[in-house]
């Protein structure tokens, strides 16, 4: 499995398909079986011993698709049932060449009344990449029904309800178990609520030759942890502190001094050379008590912060700030400071207050703090996740680090990065404080603002996971990344 796996816009996908067609010369009825033949092959390796299948078809190539898989279940003795929404006749002249030879094997197609047979497993070719709108009624009945089955599901292409550039739904979605995807990857079933629909996400190219698509620039990058290395390379034998920077975390109003800390210990684990705090005094004696290595500074004003930023490498700002007079006057001097930052948290609650662009810097917001910073409704923003990122990245002129399922980082100029780990248990506070620590961190490792976001977003969400596998997702605690940020940060 790559590290990197190029996304596409479902429009990039279709004109690889056409390209396939028109100038590698493989015929349109070809490539149809060629997928309805792969989802068989798949469904043999997964469910091996099923012999009662449903196949959902709609009127698209997506069901033509279906009805290629359901000849071949049928002639390896499946018994197979074939249902579409009433009406939903094959659109394409491949489609219905797959109907013809589906009805010539032998089966039949039973028009949706409400009811669905019974399966040991259900094949979801309702809807394709073409869908942008909510499906039919008939189809949102059917969709339902499926979803209240008790057998698995295979989605084709794309779980059917789900926007495959946006990964929203805009009705009912298939909640597929897994979902296998041809010839391109289409990067809104990586992200947002596809994650709820999706399941496992497999890609076949349908034997298309290797380098037919280099010329297609991708839509995004997927990372993956095996990528971690090309980021984190060792350190030679006479490295000195000094080489590895300074991150200032500047946060930690009375009463959320943990925050600040979580955020210098993330730097720490993450390398960092030195990392400093500063913050309230009433938290300096419980935050050398609990991180003595993190140098601790009672800052109760911009004059006192002066002298820290003067050292510092790297600013990361926002943990546990607040948004009263103390915290304001401090992220106005960071920002005033001339370094490369990190906002997080209040940081960005205040630059929602006043917009203006923070060049260099990297923001990390989570959807709620991104709708304020664009002026727009949550809901927007999970609607298009991608759309929302590459907002914030030219408003702001910076790295957006959008947090969720998914995780995408933008910045202009750069292809965005999806993030291809984590898990619902790092739904928690405190774990963007150190996240806001491990990228500052990295970026004071000398890594490029846009790589050390991609490296640090991809490294805190493997260490969540690594934390999840131990003791379960429900209860993670942001400090329970710890000692997988220290290990994970020194791939092999």
């Amino acid at each position: 499995m790559s590290e990197l796996l190029p996304l596409y816009r479902p429009a990039q996908v279709r004109a690889m398909d056409d390209h396939a067609i028109q100038a590698l010369g493989v015929p349109a009825h070809e490539l149809m079986t060629r997928a309805g033949t792969a989802a068989w092959r798949l469904v043999q390796q997964r469910w091996p011993s099923v012999r009662r299948i449903g196949v959902a078809c709609g009127p698209g190539n997506n069901g033509g698709d279906g009805y290629v898989l359901a000849r071949l279940a049928r002639a390896a003795g499946c018994a197979v049932s074939v249902v579409a929404p009433p009406g939903a006749s094959p659109r394409s002249e491949e489609a219905r060449q797959a109907l013809a030879e589906w009805r010539a094997a032998g089966g039949s197609v039973t028009a949706f009344d409400g009811l669905l047979p019974e399966a040991e497993l259900w094949v979801d070719a309702l809807y394709g990449t073409g869908l942008t709108r909510a499906p039919s009624e008939a189809a949102q009945a059917m969709i339902e029904r499926i979803n209240a089955s008790r057998a698995p599901v295979l989605s084709l292409d794309v779980p059917s309800g789900l926007d495959a550039d946006t990964g929203h739904a805009d009705g009912t979605a298939v909640r597929a178990t897994v979902t296998l995807s041809f010839i391109g990857a289409k990067r809104g079933l990586y992200t947002g609520m596809a994650r709820d629909f999706d399941g496992e996400v497999l890609l076949d190219r349908l034997d298309l030759k290797i380098g037919a698509f280099d010329d297609v620039m991708p839509a995004a990058w997927l990372c993956r942890p095996e990528g971690l290395a090309r980021w984190l390379t060792p350190r030679h034998a006479n490295a000195h502190k000094g080489e590895h920077g300074h991150v200032l975390c500047i946060g930690g109003e009375v009463g959320m001094g943990g925050a600040v800390r979580l955020c210098a210990e993330g730097a720490l684990r993450t390398g960092v050379g030195l990392a400093s705090v500063a913050t309230r005094s009433a938290g300096v004696a419980a935050l050398v008590a609990a991180r003595p290595e993190a140098m601790t500074h009672a800052v109760e004003d911009a004059a006192a912060l002066a002298p820290l930023l003067e050292r510092a490498t790297v600013l990361a700002v926002g943990p546990g700030l607040g948004q009263g007079a103390w915290g304001r006057s401090l992220y106005r001097a960071a920002l005033a400071a001339d370094k490369p930052l990190v906002l997080d948290a209040d940081a960005l609650n205040l630059l929602a207050e006043e917009p203006h662009a923070v060049p260099g810097a990297v923001i990390t917001p989570h959807p709620g703090e991104a709708a304020r910073l664009l002026g727009k409704d949550k809901r927007d923003v999970q609607a298009d996740r991608f759309g929302a990122a590459e907002a914030l990245a030219q408003k702001y002129r910076c790295v957006v680090v959008l947090k969720g399922a998914g995780t995408l980082v933008a910045a202009p100029g750069e292809i965005p990065a999806v993030i291809g780990a984590g898990n619902p248990g790092m739904a928690t506070g405190g774990m963007g404080d150190v996240l806001s620590g491990v990228i500052a961190a990295l970026q004071a490792q000398h890594l490029p603002v846009f790589q050390a976001a991609v490296a640090g977003a991809l490294l805190h969400a493997a260490a969540g996971d690594a934390a999840a596998r131990i003791g379960g997702e429900r209860g993670l605690l942001p400090s329970d990344l710890f000692p997988h940020l220290r290990r994970m940060a020194n791939p092999e």
